[in-house]
């Protein structure tokens, strides 16, 4: 080989090794973590890159505080210094430049609006704190257990927890709130319901949990019933706790959190066996308006303004009379599909058309069409048995208006056994809190308040006492 090409030859293997090196040094592996501070939420971006068999590169992106996980992401463009990557799901593209080998500098991108965010490399993945969680040893037994509802033939799955040496105990069945809910009521890895049952268990009570039609070990699809049909499944659970030998068969009760909160009394007037009912955060009027409040408060907690709220308002105005009034399935999925779509479904492409027709999967459905219409007052006045309903001053969700609609119904139909109660600072999931936006729920580490549990306790063993 002449001199000269002997020479360039060496130049272009130096060039090409340097390049190697450099991107062997900035290929990214393991977790790289980021955190989003939002004026209206903060929160932990965690991207996992993983080497295939094939030597490519497998991402994926995990939100802790919002429940996300093993979102599909997609490697766009790697140079030795810089990185572009895209989580479609979510519709953001994150552009970045490698500081060193283990920081990675950039902007996280959607519809053209940027957050800077920078990913650091590290060993293991950051884990929220949930203090409440409980822990082993547990000073009560806890048995999985599995029954029927017989009226729908579906089989069901959950944990009882009895305080140790149990003799004739009070028992509670817990009612989740609305969505596909596990035994815990797991919201953002809160997992209220182990909380209240881990409580209760220590202080002599039995607590019931169960995991909702659909999910962990139940049968059934949640979508397709209504809250009829749970109030059903809470009755098989009342059914079921009657033949557990160290629990008093006339003090098993109903809890119930959201929706689990409107479902409890419906229990309640078809069946003399529910001994009390708990109304965590339960509705007291019609699930409109419910929802109209909801959507005022959730944004003026968001920090947005009157105009945004108004706006909304009339959307949701639209898509509820096309639910209400349209009683054909196929055809109200058309009008919601050009409502919510601006009339431009036809020219959207397949990703768009996904995400549209993921809203409609969510409301065009026999749950969503009873709870739109189902008014809770005249059920309420047939309550007979001791309820005790309680809200947080705070919920943007069920606003605390409601115990007012819940202690006139049920006053007027003569139950002298009432008691409402509102809690000061504390938000849908009975957390103390700032604003009560949904937005703070991951970031709080406390589950439920201590106040809140105590209270219910005292109450339910002061109620079957009498």
């Amino acid at each position: 080989m002449p001199a000269q090409l002997k020479l360039l030859f060496l130049i272009g293997f130096l060039i090409y090794t340097t390049i190697q090196t450099e991107a062997q040094q900035n290929k990214p592996s393991g977790f790289w973590v980021g955190k989003v501070d939002l004026p209206t939420a903060k929160f932990t971006t965690v991207f996992t890159f993983i080497e295939n068999d094939s030597g490519q590169l497998i991402l994926t992106l995990d939100i802790p505080e919002q429940g996300a996980k093993g979102l599909e992401s997609k490697i766009l463009r790697q140079t030795s210094d810089s990185l572009i990557f895209s989580t479609p799901l979510i519709h953001r593209t994150f552009y970045g430049v490698f500081i060193n080998d283990s920081t990675l500098k950039g902007d996280w991108t959607k519809n053209r609006i940027s957050i800077p965010l920078t990913l650091h490399k590290t060993r293991e993945v950051p884990e929220l704190q949930r203090p409440q969680t409980p822990r082993p040893p547990f000073p009560y037994l806890a048995r999985d257990v599995e029954y029927k509802n017989e009226e729908s033939g579906l089989k069901l799955a959950g944990t009882l927890t009895i305080p140790q040496d149990a003799d004739n105990c009070p028992a509670a069945v817990m009612i989740t709130g609305s969505g596909a809910q596990d035994r815990d009521e797991s919201i953002f890895e809160h997992k209220m319901f182990w909380v209240i049952a881990d409580y209760f268990a220590r202080n002599g009570i039995a607590v019931l949990r169960v995991d909702d039609r659909g999910v962990g070990g139940s049968k059934g699809n949640l979508t397709s019933a209504t809250s009829e049909d749970f109030a059903g499944d809470a009755l098989a659970g009342i059914k079921f706790l009657r033949s557990v030998k160290e629990i008093d068969a006339g003090k098993i009760g109903l809890i119930g959190h959201s929706e689990g909160g409107l479902i409890a009394p419906i229990s309640a007037v078809k069946s003399n066996n529910v001994a009390f009912i708990v109304m965590m955060a339960g509705p007291g009027t019609v699930g409109e308006q419910i929802l109209y409040e909801q959507n005022d408060l959730s944004l003026k907690a968001a920090g947005m303004n009157e105009s945004v709220i108004k706006q909304n308002r009339m959307a949701q105005r639209a898509i509820f009379d096309i639910i209400k009034n349209e009683p054909d399935s196929a055809e109200a999925n058309k009008k919601l599909q050009f409502t919510l779509s601006g009339g431009m479904y036809p020219a959207l492409n397949e990703e768009m058309k996904k995400g549209v027709d993921a809203k409609i999967a969510g409301i065009n459905s026999n749950w969503f069409r009873y709870f739109l219409s189902y008014d809770p007052q005249p059920t309420l006045r047939k309550v007979k048995c001791p309820v005790l309903a309680l809200n947080g001053v705070k919920d943007v969700q069920v606003p605390v208006s409601n115990l007012e609609h819940i202690k006139k119904a049920l006053v007027e139909g003569g139950n002298r056994n009432a008691e409402t109660m509102a809690f000061e600072n504390l938000n849908h999931l009975f957390q103390h809190c700032t604003t009560g936006a949904v937005a703070e729920y991951a970031q709080i580490e406390e589950t439920i308040s201590p106040e809140v549990l105590e209270l219910m306790k005292n109450w339910i063993l002061e109620t079957t006492m009498k």
